[in-house]
């Protein structure tokens, strides 16, 4: 059978009026690639539906992303019933999703449906935003006592973007009770502690597709 990968985009556009966002194109791209090539089905929805915004310090011009890039024209507005027919499910990051998956409640629920059935959740960069209040049924964070990275409070510092972000990522998955782990800034790094993948930044983008890969195939056998 045929392994079906669900992939959830932001649709938001501003940190302020003056700084766009949205999605950042490689950490959607790239993974993209790589679970086409691995022979999956991939869905594109995103929170709204319609035309994802890419962040415009992302858009590069790398002819292999082309397919991935011309998904983002008119996707598919995420359902509760998108929880049920796929083997996993992946977010990529940009900071539009430190405003639209945090307290999104179709998105909450369909990740809380993959964490009961233990299928794959991987996410990178600012992706684990959609994670942070996410459940199991008995009310418990599914990060709680899990491995997990996400884009670093030193990084987002760095880009002197703390001041406008809703919260700080790593510091609310660590109040959630993750294990929250972490590789040099702006180096690839990530992790998996069974069905849960997440990678720190853009440049982890590759690796933690790789592991989303490893943990699909692992959970087939």
């Amino acid at each position: 059978m045929t392994k079906k990968v669900l992939m959830v985009l932001t649709n938001h556009t501003k940190i302020t009026d003056d700084h766009k966002t949205g999605l950042w194109l490689e950490e959607f791209a790239l993974p993209y690639v790589k679970f086409k090539e691995q022979g999956y089905e991939v869905k594109v929805t995103s929170i709204e539906g319609g035309e994802v915004p890419l962040d415009p310090n992302s858009i590069e011009d790398n002819p292999e992303w082309k397919a991935a890039e011309s998904e983002l024209k008119d996707t598919e507005k995420l359902t509760k019933g998108d929880a049920g027919e796929f083997d996993a499910i992946f977010l990529p990051g940009g900071h539009g999703t430190m405003f639209d998956f945090p307290d999104h409640e179709t998105l909450q629920y369909v990740l809380q449906q993959f964490a009961e059935k233990e299928k794959v959740i991987g996410s990178v960069c600012h992706g684990p935003a959609g994670l942070v209040n996410v459940t199991y049924e008995d009310g418990t964070p599914i990060v709680k006592d899990r491995k997990v990275t996400a884009f670093t409070d030193e990084e987002e510092k760095e880009m002197q973007l703390d001041q406008h972000m809703p919260f700080m990522l790593e510091e609310k998955l660590r109040e959630q009770g993750a294990n929250f782990e972490r590789g040099e800034k702006w180096s690839d790094f990530s992790v998996r502690d069974h069905n849960i993948v997440t990678g720190q930044n853009p440049q982890s983008s590759g690796s933690t597709a790789d592991r989303v890969i490893r943990a699909i195939e692992a959970s087939a056998v």
